[in-house]
């Protein structure tokens, strides 16, 4: 049976990360860039209202609306209704922004942006849910659908109670295929479930499967000296069923040509290849780490309203990726609507309520020392 977007080359331009002058894109690079991409046959690009503060959707235009036939390829973007807009005006008016920064016309793909957590009452307070509806109905989407981080039982929710959407983006990649907070595996079971393909983000982690603990790169590199570590993981991620595309987040010509080399003959991960990722994943999760569940518990009873296991995903992205700028905005995200891990008065009840015994007192106080000095 065919599906939404099964036709299209499976790798996916990630404009999120894009080559920086000092403050500003370097347009002539992502110029490179796209010139590259859609030489190799691939055609599917994907930006958002607040990349790069809105600069990514206009390098968008000036590197590849401006410059090539507006039906050679796909154009994505997203709202994000809870990144500060007042009123359901404001919410809207960031659609028609995008259309402005971009030059596309329209849209192949729509997303809500980022569904999840608290964030998912504010598309109904303004309602997002309708508004795109009503702009799809009028040309403007081809396709509409969202981002999720969160659980998949809230995936689940929003997927029964909103049918109409015709895909999910969610966060996949073989280190949080199995972690408890991120539920990859899970949220792509219950989108599969209800029937919708998927976007994947995040294949690569955010550029930490580049750069593994040697224990764990020594398993790929045993099974296949001549292939890289990113191959692992972008290969992994595109060999899901009902992929509409895996989405890299490149930064330069160099990552653009690696990638281009893996997908242009993509060919899907064998029997054995899945028993390397699972040995290479039992590797990753017995280096030395925090072991946080991000059960929460810790969370309920803080008087500082320390988002604890969200400073222990920040410290984990160091412990075991050695991805300090990854680290730095985690934890930036995680601590933006709470306390830091120097609000800690040391009153215990997190070590009380924590079901894996984690020292948290001192692991905040290496918070403090990582992330605030």
């Amino acid at each position: 049976m065919s599906y939404l977007g099964e036709n299209i080359p499976k790798l996916g331009f990630g404009l999120m990360r894009l080559p920086m002058l000092g403050e500003e894109v370097d347009v002539e690079q992502v110029k490179e860039m796209v010139d590259l991409f859609l030489e190799a046959g691939f055609t599917y690009f994907d930006t958002a209202y607040g990349y790069i503060g809105g600069k990514s959707e206009k390098a968008i235009k000036t590197a590849l609306v401006d410059r090539y036939p507006r039906e050679s390829f796909q154009l994505a973007t997203k709202l994000p209704a809870w990144a500060g807009p007042k009123t359901a005006e404001e919410a809207q008016q960031m659609f028609y922004t995008s259309l402005e920064r971009t030059g596309a016309g329209y849209f192949d793909f729509y997303l809500l942006h980022n569904l999840g957590d608290t964030r998912t009452e504010s598309f109904e307070r303004f309602g997002i849910w309708e508004f795109a509806k009503a702009r799809k109905e009028e040309g403007l989407i081809k396709h509409l659908g969202f981002s999720f981080h969160d659980s998949a039982e809230k995936l689940d929710q929003i997927l029964t109670e909103h049918p109409d959407m015709e895909f999910v983006q969610l966060q996949i990649n073989y280190a949080d295929w199995e972690d408890p907070k991120v539920q990859s595996r899970k949220c792509y079971e219950v989108a599969r479930k209800h029937g919708k393909p998927i976007i994947i983000m995040e294949p690569v982690k955010g550029g930490s499967l580049v750069n593994l603990p040697e224990p764990v790169a020594k398993v790929f590199k045993e099974a296949n000296p001549e292939a890289n570590l990113p191959s692992w993981a972008l290969r992994f991620a595109a060999s899901v069923d009902g992929l509409i595309v895996a989405l890299s987040g490149m930064s330069n010509v160099e990552q653009m040509k690696d990638n281009l080399k893996t997908m242009k003959d993509f060919k899907p991960l064998t029997e054995e290849e899945y028993k390397v990722i699972d040995k290479a994943r039992e590797t990753l999760h017995s280096v030395p780490h925090i072991p946080c569940t991000s059960c929460q518990y810790c969370v309920k009873g803080c008087p500082m309203q320390i988002n604890i296991p969200g400073v222990f995903e920040a410290m984990n992205k160091i412990y075991l990726f050695n991805h300090e700028a990854a680290a730095k905005q985690t934890f930036g995200w995680n601590t933006s609507r709470g306390g830091k891990p120097s609000d800690c008065i040391q009153c215990g009840q997190c070590e009380a309520a924590c079901p894996q015994h984690i020292d948290i007192i001192e692991q905040l106080k290496t918070a403090v020392e990582m992330f605030e000095n």
